[in-house]
C-alpha cells in the first residue's frame, strides 16, 4: 500500500513536482547547461559525482521545500545517494516535506510506427522493492511519440499501463509518461489518439487502482481536462518538453488541473559557479514562477 500521508499530499497539495532524473544519457547535458563541460571530468563516476553535488545543491537549497515542491522524481543513483549523511529519499520526505519517486525506465527503443516505446525491464521487481524499502512513494516511466500514428499510440500506452500495474503490484504510485515531442508535426492530432488510448486503459483499472500521468502541455487547452477529473487519475503533471521556463509556465497556465513536473526548465538559470546565495536566489525564482503556473489558472 502506497504512504497515505504521501497520497494526500500528491493529490491535494498545490505545488509540482521538480524531475531531478536525468540518468547516464542525458547528465553529460544537463551539466554542461550548469556550466560543467566534459572536459572537467572523467568517466562515468565523476560525472555522477558532479550531477549528484547539483542535485544536493537543489534539494537542500531554502526554497526547495514541500510549500510549494511537493514531489521529487531521482535517478536511482541519486535514491542511492546522501544529503548531509541522510539517504536521500528520507531526507527529501524527512526534512523537506517532498514525496520521492524513482525514474524505472531503462531508456527507449528505436523508433517504431512513429513512437519509442520502454526497453524490457527485466529487474523491475527487485528496484521496485528496494525503493519501496528505502521509502520511495512512487515511480515515473517515459515512452516517447513522435508521430500520430495510431497503432504506434496504442503500442505506448498498453505498454505503460502493464509495467504501471506491475508497480501498483508492489505497493508504489506509477506516474505513466507517454511524452509526445513538442517537435512533433502532427502534435495536436497524436495527442487526440493519446487521450483516447490512456482513457481506455484508465477505464480497465480494477476498482480501487490509480495512477499519476505526465504529460506534454497540449496544444489545445484544457484538452486533457477527462483525464484530470477520472476517477483513477491521482493527478496529472506535465513534463517541460523542451520548452523554456517561460514558455512552459505560460502555455502550462492555460491547462486547470495541471501541475508541473519540469526537469530542464527548473535547473536552465542555475550555475555551478554562481555563489550559495545567486544560486538559492534564482532557484528560488524560478521555483515561484513554476509554482504560480502550477496554480494560477487563466
Amino acid at each position: 500500500m502506497v504512504d497515505a500521508k504521501m497520497l494526500d499530499k500528491m493529490s491535494s497539495a498545490p505545488g509540482f513536482i521538480a524531475a531531478l532524473d536525468q540518468s547516464g544519457g542525458s547528465t553529460p547535458g544537463a551539466l554542461r547547461l550548469y556550466g560543467v563541460s566534459e572536459t572537467d571530468y572523467q568517466g562515468d563516476e565523476e560525472m555522477f559525482r558532479l550531477i549528484h553535488a547539483m542535485r544536493v545543491r537543489i534539494m537542500s537549497a531554502p526554497a526547495f521545500t514541500g510549500d510549494k515542491v511537493i514531489g521529487a522524481i531521482l535517478f536511482e543513483r541519486t535514491m542511492d545517494g546522501d544529503v548531509d549523511g541522510q539517504a536521500v529519499p528520507s531526507y527529501l520526505w524527512e526534512k523537506r516535506g517532498v514525496v520521492p519517486f524513482l525514474k524505472v525506465d531503462k531508456g527507449l527503443n528505436a523508433e517504431e510506427n512513429g513512437v519509442q516505446t520502454m526497453k524490457a525491464m527485466p529487474d523491475l521487481d527487485t528496484l521496485l522493492i528496494r525503493g519501496r524499502e528505502k521509502g520511495m512513494f512512487g515511480t515515473k516511466m517515459r515512452s516517447v511519440i513522435a508521430h500520430a500514428d495510431r497503432a504506434g499510440i496504442a503500442a505506448v500506452v498498453e505498454q505503460q499501463f502493464q509495467v504501471a500495474r506491475q508497480i501498483i503490484g508492489q505497493g508504489l504510485m506509477p506516474i505513466v509518461e507517454p511524452e509526445v515531442s513538442i517537435k512533433s508535426p502532427t502534435k495536436e492530432q497524436a495527442e487526440a489518439i493519446l487521450r483516447d488510448e490512456i482513457a481506455k486503459q484508465l477505464d480497465k483499472l480494477p476498482a480501487g487502482e490509480t495512477v499519476m500521468l505526465k504529460l506534454t502541455i497540449p496544444t489545445v487547452a484544457d484538452f486533457y481536462a477527462p483525464l484530470v477529473a477520472h476517477k483513477s487519475v491521482v493527478r496529472v503533471v506535465a513534463l517541460s518538453g523542451g520548452y523554456s521556463t517561460a514558455d512552459a509556465c505560460e502555455k502550462l497556465s492555460h491547462n486547470h488541473g495541471m501541475i508541473a513536473s519540469f526537469s530542464r526548465a527548473l535547473a536552465e538559470n542555475l550555475r555551478v559557479s554562481m555563489s550559495d546565495a545567486d544560486f538559492n536566489a534564482s532557484l528560488a525564482e524560478t521555483i515561484d514562477q513554476i509554482y504560480a503556473a502550477s496554480v494560477n489558472k487563466s
